[in-house]
């Protein structure tokens, strides 16, 4: 049985640190054939449940282009060290984290990719000031979700105190994962991030997806004060946010848009191709 590709590190895709002014952050990076960026660097934030890994299928594409693309497990995410302390997990607190790594990442802008609450977060980044050379929001919806994907956080959010990380995999995590016959290999890596997430974390940004209020018209605002390009990318069959209230987003925003076919909530990996192709040609006409 072979590895799934998003447990294996493609050529040119390492495992590294980058230490910033609000601590160090895991990360995987990616660099260009030749070792040498050409092009602005890239950013990539996973969301709520996620990780850095969920980008792997599209690193190496995204670097082929001649940058160096980095992404990361937020603050208390799998293998990020985070405090136990609940402001730290604010999505402000997240967003100073994301404005930090910009720091370090330079000089050059740094496109900014925020996949689900990722990029309710990045949102907050540019809205503390900082400026990234564009904003992309990956399956990310105005505010705070609703419906049944509110239910899940919020049963998530109200377990984690109650039982802990590792009963919430034992007990009803890892028995769907085997019913559904995921790979031992995939199994083993679920079940590592799972309780390798900071409970107190991962429960105080449940709270913070269940309370984002709807700030696009200031985001809109500061975009045509400042210039900053953005684009609305999400799955045609996304059941976090709706379709249609992503694309009405991406009309109060003035966005880009890019609609994934056969893609649901997270198509850097359901449909890696598609997804690498539109960031390429959206950075490359921003740069």
């Amino acid at each position: 049985m072979s590895t799934p590709r998003f447990l294996t590190l493609p050529p040119g895709v390492g495992r590294t640190t980058v230490e910033t002014s609000r601590g160090p952050f895991a990360a995987l990076e990616a660099l260009p054939g030749s070792g040498v960026p050409e092009r602005y660097p890239a950013l990539l934030v996973p969301g709520l449940t996620g990780s850095k890994e969920d980008f792997l299928a599209v690193l190496q594409t995204l670097a082929a282009s001649g940058r160096r693309v980095i992404a990361i497990d937020m603050r208390g995410q799998y293998e990020s060290i985070g405090p136990d302390d609940a402001s730290a997990y604010t999505r402000a607190a997240l967003g100073e984290d994301i404005a930090a790594l910009l720091d370090v990442l330079g000089p050059d802008p740094v496109h900014l990719v925020g996949h689900s609450f990722g990029g309710l977060v990045c949102r907050e980044t540019v809205l503390s000031g900082a400026l990234p050379a564009s904003l992309t929001l990956m399956s990310s919806g105005p505010s705070a979700v609703g419906g049944q994907s509110a239910a899940k956080a919020r049963a998530l959010r109200d377990a984690i105190p109650e039982i802990g990380l590792a009963q919430i995999w034992e007990l009803a995590l890892e028995p769907d994962y085997v019913g559904r016959g995921i790979q031992p290999e995939v199994l083993a890596f679920l079940k590592a991030r799972t309780v390798g997430n900071s409970g107190l974390g991962l429960a105080c940004m449940a709270g913070e997806l269940l309370t984002a209020p709807d700030r696009v018209d200031e985001l809109t605002k500061h975009c045509t004060d400042s210039g900053l390009r953005s684009l609305v990318l999400y799955g045609e069959e996304d059941d976090v946010w709706a379709p249609a209230a992503q694309a009405a987003m991406a009309e109060r925003l003035n966005a880009a848009k890019v609609v994934i076919p056969g893609a649901a909530h997270s198509p850097a990996w359901e449909a890696p191709e598609t997804t690498a192709a539109a960031l390429r040609a959206f950075w490359h006409e921003t740069e």
